[in-house]
Parts: C-alpha cells; sequence; structure tokens
C-alpha cells in the first residue's frame, strides 16, 4: 500500500499507530510524495504484477491532503506505463475532505473508496478527534453523502477499539443505516511505549507489553464478531459483506488469499512511505523493517529480498506452541505477528487469541453447512431459509 503524503493526516485519533512514524523522517512543512518517487514508484509497482490486473492502494496519514491535482497525475503516470494492464485505485480516507470535486474526480476515475467510521457519532466520536480534540462524525458523515451523492462505490473501515467493543450491534445497525454494505473490521491492538522510547518501536519481544487503554481485549473481539455474525446469519448473508464473514468461509472451503492477518505466511502487503522507503508492512513501519528506496533499488527487488521472505515465512515458523494444538488454527494461522505479545507466565500469544477461539469457534456448524451449500452449486445465503426450517 502506498502512503503518498506519509503519516501526515488532519485529525489526530488517540488510537492512532502512525502518526508517531513522523518521527522517522526529517522535519518539514508538509510531506508529499515527489512527481519522481511517485514516477518511479508507479512504473516499479506496474511492473512488478503478474498479472494483467493493476490495482493501486492509496492510504495514509490522509491521502486526501495531496490535493485532485496530485492525484491527477499519478492517473497519468498510470496511463503512460500500463502497457496494456488494467489499473484500478482504491483510497482509503477519513472523508472530512472529501466535497463535490473530490466526489465528481472519483467517480470519474472509478476509485473504490473506503471511509473510516467507528459507528454512531458517540461511539465515532470518543477517539476519532480533530487537531482541536473535538469529534469528526459530522464531518465524516458529510463526506460519505458526497460518496453517495456522486455515486462513488465505496466501503466502511471501523476499528474496534476499547469505545464501540461493547455495541457491535448499535455500530452494525448504524453501517447498515447509512448505506454501508462492505464492512471491515480492525481491532486495536496498541502497546504502551516503554518510557523513554527514542522514536517508533514495536512492542516488546521479551517481556510482558503494557497494553493502551484504548485497546480492544480478546474476549471483547470474540463478542463483537460473534454478536453481528449472529445477526448477519439470519437476515443479511448475501446482502452485507463482511470481511471477517467472508474470510471464514473461504477458509471452510479451503480456498487460500483473504485477509493477511490470518494467511499461513505474511509479506506480501508491504508499504511505501513517501520518500520512497518501504517497509515490510505498514503495520512494521519501524526502523529494523526498512527495506530500502526504490531510488536505490527496485521495487520487485525489494518485495524478492531474502529478509522480506523470512519475514513472511516467521508468520507460521514462529507460531506459539498453544496454537499446535489450537481446533481453528486451519482459520487463525496465529493472527498478526505484531499482536503476539509476551505473558505474564513467560510464553508468547496473540492479544486477541481468546477472541479468535470463540468466533471460530461459534460459526464453525454455519459455515461447514454455507460451505456445503456452495460446493452444491447453491447461494450460501440458502442458510436463512434453512434457519427458519
Amino acid at each position: 500500500m502506498a502512503k503518498p503524503a506519509g503519516p501526515a493526516c488532519n485529525l489526530r485519533c488517540t488510537y492512532c499507530f502512525y502518526l508517531e512514524k513522523e518521527a522517522l523522517f526529517p522535519p518539514r512543512p508538509g510531506r508529499r510524495m515527489s512527481e519522481e518517487t511517485l514516477e518511479l514508484f508507479v512504473r516499479q509497482y506496474i511492473e512488478a504484477q503478474p498479472g494483467e490486473r493493476v490495482v493501486f492502494a492509496w492510504q495514509g496519514g490522509e491521502p486526501t491532503l495531496l490535493g485532485i491535482d496530485w492525484f491527477r497525475k499519478a492517473l497519468a503516470l498510470q496511463r503512460r506505463h500500463a502497457r496494456g494492464r488494467t489499473i484500478e485505485n482504491t483510497l482509503q480516507t477519513n472523508g472530512t475532505l472529501l466535497d463535490d470535486a473530490w466526489g465528481a474526480f472519483l467517480k470519474e476515475h472509478g476509485f473504490l473508496v473506503g471511509i473510516s467510521i467507528d459507528g454512531p457519532p458517540h461511539l465515532h466520536d470518543r477517539y476519532r478527534l480533530n487537531t482541536h480534540r473535538r469529534g469528526t462524525s459530522t464531518r465524516v458523515l458529510r463526506g460519505l453523502e458526497v460518496l453517495q451523492r456522486h455515486g462513488v462505490p465505496f466501503n466502511t473501515l471501523t476499528c474496534v477499539s476499547a469505545a464501540n467493543a461493547d455495541s457491535p450491534l448499535e455500530v452494525y445497525r448504524f453501517l447498515k443505516r447509512i448505506g454501508s454494505r462492505h464492512l471491515q473490521f480492525i481491532p486495536v491492538v496498541e502497546h504502551v511505549p516503554e518510557a523513554g522510547a527514542d522514536g517508533p518501536a514495536p512492542p516488546p519481544q521479551d517481556a510482558p507489553a503494557r497494553m493502551s487503554p484504548f485497546s480492544v481485549s480478546g474476549e471483547q473481539w470474540g463478542r463483537f464478531l460473534v454478536a453481528i455474525f449472529d445477526e448477519w446469519i439470519r437476515a443479511d448473508v448475501g446482502e452485507m459483506y463482511v470481511d471477517m464473514f467472508e474470510l471464514s468461509l473461504a477458509k471452510w472451503l479451503g480456498i487460500p488469499g483473504g485477509l493477511c492477518v490470518h494467511g499461513e505466511t505474511c509479506g506480501d502487503a508491504l508499504a511505501i512511505e513517501h520518500d520512497g522507503s518501504v517497509y515490510a508492512c505498514d503495520h512494521y513501519v519501524y526502523p529494523r523493517f526498512r527495506l530500502g528506496n526504490i531510488r536505490q533499488q527496485s521495487l520487485a527487488a525489494l518485495a524478492d529480498a531474502p529478509r522480506q521472505l523470512q519475514f513472511g515465512l516467521d508468520k507460521s515458523h514462529r507460531l506459539p506452541d498453544a496454537c499446535f494444538a489450537c481446533p481453528v488454527l486451519f482459520a487463525c494461522h496465529g493472527g498478526c505477528p505484531k499482536h503476539r505479545l509476551p505473558t505474564l507466565q513467560g510464553e508468547r500469544r496473540n492479544h486477541l487469541c481468546s477472541g479468535y477461539l470463540a468466533y471460530f469457534s461459534h460459526v464453525d456448524a454455519s459455515m461447514r453447512t454455507m460451505a456445503d451449500l456452495y460446493r452444491r452449486g447453491k447461494s450460501p445465503a440458502a442458510i436463512m431459509a434453512l434457519a427458519k426450517t
């Protein structure tokens, strides 16, 4: 994923893990990917793709800070270097800067937009704050209305934190009510930096991590997913698309791919910063996980570097011992390695382990039924009728 504005953002969300990355780059007013670096990235990224379809994922910080003209230049460069490939673009935004000019631009060029919203205003505004420490829900909903008015396809990304984790159905029903049909839920799991930490540092590898007060617990994460799943399975299959539920069905069907969090290995979701620096993953933008810069090495070479391949393999090679006896290992695969933290008992376990076990165990019977329907050429949505008989 590309971060052309780097960690620059017009908001100051309490739980944001990326604002601290400003310490990694020389201080200067404004941060943006230069035209020279942009062209290198666009050309190298297209060249590195094995298929005919190339998807650019623009993220941040807040990418709309760059303005529409910057993205027009990116699209022009994509056309220049496409060589017959089909180019698609996605944009992840907090939505607060969207206006009709943005709406017309995004529609004209076929962008798929992800908009970040954490539920109804009283939940969203707990942590998603502007620079004056005020809630942002009014501006986000105004941005969402822009997308809807212009017919821009969108999905919603909801961070599940201490603010909304205990209100799953309120969050789900709100997202339905505002017109979202494709939902992503991202658990907030962040540690408190150790005293005296100089700049961004990954979670401790040996000592137990102290979790931030806004982090979601494993138990909360499991209850959140289970509550929404139970409502979805009764009435919304085929109408509402929830990333975790889509991934689950794929796991029960034995289909590879999906969310990297639950892949057997990882390492394919590299992040490129505004200065051309490439990191192992956007959750690992730390100095020791910097692979290099596209000004010195090609993006393909950095992606295929032995240390990056090892980074991906370590996800399975360093599974906690408890995972090997877990009945849902085939679906979970130990979760994101960044969330595997030392415990007081000296074990390494995913902070969300109990939640994953509760969720995947709970959906087992339903997923078996849906997988059977699919294999027999029927829609998995037929499970809703079966539940009523």
